[in-house]
């Protein structure tokens, strides 16, 4: 049975705005609410079609009201910042996040009208460290437990949202893990990080990186609001590549240094306006991530449009090069012909010089003597 009343949270920004926008589109759902702090782009509005656009707060209890009102069947909650910058440190970052999370939950518990909640999430609860799996599947947990920033928050909204699931079982929940997002349209941290001319990464570190389009990510959204998948899906694009061939695709220059000193120039680089990114995102940026999208395709039902190396590259139309990828993949290639041309050159002389050394056999009565 397709939602009748829809409310999304954080429809001022790109992604919210889109999923508002393409259920707005859908002649089976009577109404879209959009729900956000300050008030869409004159752009975005435009694309919103009939959205009812609402100016409230999820952290004050009125929207409670607005759920009940409206008779809301779905939400579909996706007011969760990802940096500090975004909502003013990180004191309002938590607040929004934590205590927002909580009040929505708090309202979709007494509206009997509620039969279903969808919550965008990440795959950053499953942390970065040296010990993580190959992939991680939907049962597993973080070896490291992220001790803070956008990862912690997940996964305290991730506990709440269970606790809700527990004191409503009428309601059908969604969990969608999210890798990085990346596209032309949708601005992220990587994304950010990536724009960067020079970009800095720690010394004897190659992270692998899952991509995730954005119009997959559109996709995966909207199929999670009209169907009726219950349960946490990891949605990620096909495929990985190192951190280094990412750079290298996107002709940018790569810093190696010391991880140490990543600290410093995290905060030098947040000054200056490039990127923000906390402790948590630089341990991704050390380790990397993979998820397995098994329950993805079989279960949930959506197989993405794009790989990893195809989301790449089609942000990469919209990123002018630093530096043209076909020179670094000359300059490349060369290195490694000279290094390939180095080893066979050490090869044969290491060769030549065991024969030389080794030793002459002796005489027929000299080795008798030795026999004897």
């Amino acid at each position: 049975m397709p939602p009748a009343v829809v409310l999304v949270t954080g429809v001022s920004r790109w992604l919210g705005g889109a999923l508002a926008a393409e259920l707005a589109r859908d002649p089976s759902i009577d109404r879209v609410i959009g729900v956000d702090t300050v008030p869409p782009s004159a752009e975005l509005l435009r694309r919103l079609g009939r959205t009812e656009f609402v100016r409230a707060d999820i952290r004050n209890p009125l929207i409670g009201k607005v759920i009940s009102t409206a008779a809301v069947d779905t939400v579909v909650h996706m007011n969760i910042s990802s940096t500090p910058a975004g909502s003013g440190g990180r004191g309002p970052m938590k607040e929004l996040n934590v205590i927002g999370t909580m009040q929505l939950l708090a309202a979709c518990q007494r509206a009997p009208s509620v039969r279903r909640l969808v919550l965008k999430s990440t795959s950053a609860v499953y942390g970065a460290s040296p010990r993580d799996p190959a992939v991680f599947t939907e049962a597993m947990q973080a070896r490291r437990v992220p001790s803070g920033g956008f990862a912690k928050d997940s996964l305290d909204i991730e506990g709440y949202v269970r606790s809700f699931a527990r004191r409503r079982p009428d309601v059908g929940v969604a969990v969608l893990r999210f890798t990085n997002f990346i596209g032309p349209r949708i601005d992220s941290v990587l994304t950010g990080f990536l724009r960067m001319p020079v970009v800095p990464t720690a010394l004897g570190y190659d992270a692998r990186v899952q991509l995730l389009h954005e119009d997959d990510a559109l996709g995966v959204l909207t199929r999670a609001t009209t169907g009726d998948f219950a349960g946490t899906v990891n949605v990620g694009g096909g495929g990985t590549l190192l951190l280094s061939q990412v750079i290298r695709r996107l002709g940018r220059l790569q810093l190696p240094v010391p991880s140490p000193a990543l600290g410093s120039l995290g905060r030098l680089t947040r000054r200056f306006g490039y990127v923000d990114y906390s402790p948590e995102q630089m341990r991704f940026l050390n380790f990397g991530r993979v998820v397995d999208t098994t329950v993805l395709r079989t279960e949930f039902g959506y197989t993405p449009r794009y790989t990893t190396a195809e989301a790449l590259a089609d942000y990469a139309r919209t990123v002018p090069p630093v530096v043209p990828p076909a020179l670094v993949g000359e300059a490349t290639d060369r290195a490694r012909g000279l290094v390939a041309r180095a080893g066979s050159v050490a090869s044969s002389v290491g060769t030549t010089v065991q024969g030389r050394l080794r030793p002459t056999p002796a005489p027929p009565g000299l080795r008798a003597v030795r026999d004897a």
